[in-house]
């Protein structure tokens, strides 16, 4: 169970160098912070605070304040920190304005951290917000000692913060923070690599999965306790981020369980979000897709790997939680609201084997691209690990290492995934060999990889395969 503050160790150093620049230079620094819901960006910055061992203000937005409200709140916080020297002579304010002058004029003469949480609830209750903070900056704050952490979960709005065209802009560093790593997971947990890989692939790597996971249970064990209770994490957090981020039962939240479901082509989403009659319109899907892509980032996009270019693009749930939410646990909770909590694991269960072998694939290929960036893959030449396919699907190959994507310049090796109780077997290796001469670019030099969570069968011929990637060698590669 995550009792206690765990990795993030790279995060909390650029954190603590940004101090420091603060401290050496007795001006000021800003940093934005951005990251999707529950990934730990409060959790991660109050650690930061606690470890700074300098005065701090930290200031959570309320959704729907108003601005007299908000700024009244961020005044009333401020007279509890211990930032002023004479809390009663903080001033009250009906606008940002105001309440910046008030927290510049309250600042300490020496370093000090203010952190204003949830931001982009207070920039879409008051137009002008933006300009107020980047005036107050520009005037009052950026000559003082003070380390200014901006946070915020709607990516869109913190990126549009510092965009090019927006007040704040060229004023601040940008931190994107993700999950924790699989490293991570499996240390918090104190489980076993294979076991950290199935709790990654479970929590999405978010903390506020991972408090309520006992130490050392695996993670169909976890599913099995959690399903007595309908108001667990693993089910609270998915459903909160589909609130947060789609209110409405809209196009783009059926666009979304789409995507979650079996849909991972384009024609299958269109297909599966439309209504009885009709698929969704290109000129309506697209900019949805759009949107929950580049603005949202809850959906990637895996382009085919080869030395041509290729067809068609696949579209998967960004978080792991969350597709497996949609995917499984959303009709397993229907059950658990019905009393069936036996019969909700039954279908999770059934479900899960083929579930974890799809959803494994991109941490896969992530762990691969990390050991080839730090030199531990047999080919230094490598730029991108992806898979290819044709518009038939047939063959589709798991894994493709190239020198560069999505067009290549060189296919450097091609794999395949199996993340089974079973081990690869030779005739799962014919296979590949018979597969691999599809995909554009494959020659005979080209390498040959297998990913299996259960290792090599007996009397297979490993001589023919360069590489064996297991569960140590995936977590490692975050190490």
């Amino acid at each position: 169970m995550l009792t206690s503050f765990v990795g993030r160790r790279s995060e909390l150093a650029l954190l603590k160098k940004r101090l420091d620049r603060v401290a050496d230079s007795g001006t000021g620094v800003a940093v934005a912070i951005r990251g999707r819901r529950q990934v730990g960006k409060s959790r991660l910055v109050q650690e930061f605070c606690d470890q700074s061992r300098v005065p701090y203000l930290f200031f959570t937005a309320v959704k729907g304040a108003s601005p007299v409200e908000a700024a009244a709140d961020l005044l009333s916080e401020l007279r509890k920190s211990d930032l002023p020297r004479d809390p009663e002579l903080v001033p009250s304010a009906t606008d940002w304005r105001e309440a910046f002058r008030a927290l510049a004029a309250a600042l300490p003469d020496g370093p000090a951290i203010v952190v204003l949480d949830e931001l982009p609830w207070l920039a879409e209750q008051d137009e002008i917000f933006d300009g107020a903070l980047q005036a107050a900056w520009d005037r009052l704050l950026a000559n003082r000692p003070v380390l200014l952490l901006l946070l915020g979960s709607d990516l869109h709005m913190m990126r549009r913060l510092t965009a090019y065209d927006r007040p704040f802009y060229g004023r601040a560093d940008n931190l994107v923070l993700g999950p924790l790593n699989p490293a991570e997971t499996g240390a918090a947990l104190g489980l076993a690599d294979t076991d950290a890989v199935d709790a990654q692939l479970v929590s999405g790597g978010l903390p506020g999965i991972l408090r309520a996971w006992p130490d050392g249970m695996p993670a169909l064990a976890f599913l099995e306790q959690e399903c007595a209770d309908e108001s667990s994490p693993v089910f609270g957090v998915p459903e909160s981020t589909l609130l947060a981020e789609f209110p409405e039962p809209d196009q783009a939240r059926r666009v979304l369980e789409a995507i979650g479901g079996a849909g991972r082509t384009y024609a299958n989403i269109a297909a599966a979000a439309g209504s009885r009659s009709a698929v969704v319109p290109s000129g309506t899907l697209s900019p949805v897709l759009h949107r929950m892509t580049d603005d949202k980032q809850i959906v990637a996009i895996d382009h085919p790997l080869a030395t041509l270019s290729g067809k068609p693009a696949l579209y998967r749930v960004a978080d792991s939680n969350l597709r497996l939410y949609l995917a499984v646990l959303r009709a397993a909770t229907d059950l658990i609201r019905r009393g069936r909590s036996a019969a909700a694991f039954r279908l999770v269960e059934r479900r899960w084997a083929t579930w974890r072998g799809r959803a494994v694939e991109p941490l896969v290929r992530e762990s691969l691209e990390l050991a080839a960036a730090e030199g531990e893959l047999p080919w230094p030449e490598i730029g991108a690990v992806g898979g290819w396919w044709n518009r038939q699907f047939d063959p589709e190959i798991d894994l493709v290492g190239v020198d560069k994507g999505p067009v290549a310049n060189e296919i450097v090796f091609v794999g395949s995934i199996k993340w089974l109780a079973t081990p690869f077997d030779q005739r799962d290796l014919a296979a590949l060999h018979a597969a691999a001469p599809a995909v554009p670019g494959h020659t005979a030099h080209t390498g040959t990889v297998v990913a299996s969570r259960s290792g090599f069968a007996d009397g297979l011929d490993a001589a023919s395969v360069d590489l064996l990637w297991g569960p140590t060698d995936l977590v490692n590669a975050w190490r």
